[in-house]
């Protein structure tokens, strides 16, 4: 791994502050000279404004990213889609083949039920915002592994308190269970709210799962209301 040049170093500490602001964390006891330091790099004082890191902050440093084996299969990057003030943000769990083609999030037939789903919510797919737990597509459609998703999941996280939205919907299992840190079942999880870094998330089942098992639309759409309410 190259080393990082001093600029680097900076940024990342930089990103690493605003997202622990964004949890919470009001400032840290220092030394004296460990706040001479901080002031030689030029890096803010405790209780000193910190901007909010942005989307394309993230992005930049995700950039053409080989920090697990994903990278060696995938066409394109999925970073994500929408708006970067949505209230609402959707989670899946990955990429699949269109999206891969062509870089941008659900864009194949779970991709359209979802398009549909929001229509359904008097919203729109620029309203909102779209991403998913792994921004590469696992080979064969497969459920991303563990290590690859311990790589991934701090830049969704990061995206996540950049937007700050009202409310997450985590899509399928693996969104839920990464987002919540839970083993429990998807079938167990729906149908109430969760927390994440203080915002809302409703658990619910995922647009392919659907495609499948279309008597469970019933399902997906009381929990849709339920966001609904929450957004009012």
């Amino acid at each position: 791994m190259r080393p990082l040049i001093p600029y680097q170093i900076i940024r990342d500490i930089r990103h690493t502050l605003c997202y622990l602001k964004q949890c919470g964390c009001n400032g840290f006891d220092c030394s004296e000279a460990s706040l001479k330091i901080l002031k030689q790099l030029g890096l803010p004082r405790q209780g000193a404004g910190v901007d909010r890191e942005t989307l394309a902050d993230i992005c930049t440093d995700l950039g053409d990213c080989t920090r697990c084996g994903l990278c060696e299969s995938r066409t394109h990057i999925v970073f994500g889609e929408g708006s970067p003030n949505a209230q609402l943000v959707f989670v899946g769990e990955g990429p699949g083949f269109d999206e891969d083609k062509c870089g941008q999030p659900f864009v194949g037939a779970a991709g359209q039920l979802l398009t549909k789903i929001i229509a359904a919510m008097q919203l729109t797919r620029e309203a909102v915002y779209v991403a998913n737990i792994v921004k590469c597509r696992p080979p064969k459609n497969r459920n991303p592994k563990p290590q690859e998703i311990r790589q991934c999941l701090p830049f969704l996280k990061r995206q996540l308190v950049a937007i700050n939205p009202r409310v997450i919907c985590a899509l399928g299992s693996v969104a839920a269970r990464a987002l919540l840190d839970t083993e429990t079942p998807i079938s167990r999880l729906r149908g109430r709210f969760y927390e994440f870094s203080g915002i809302p998330v409703m658990p619910t089942f995922h647009p392919a799962f659907l495609l499948r098992n279309p008597e469970k639309k019933r399902d997906v759409w009381e929990d849709v209301q339920q966001i609904m309410k929450m957004l009012e």
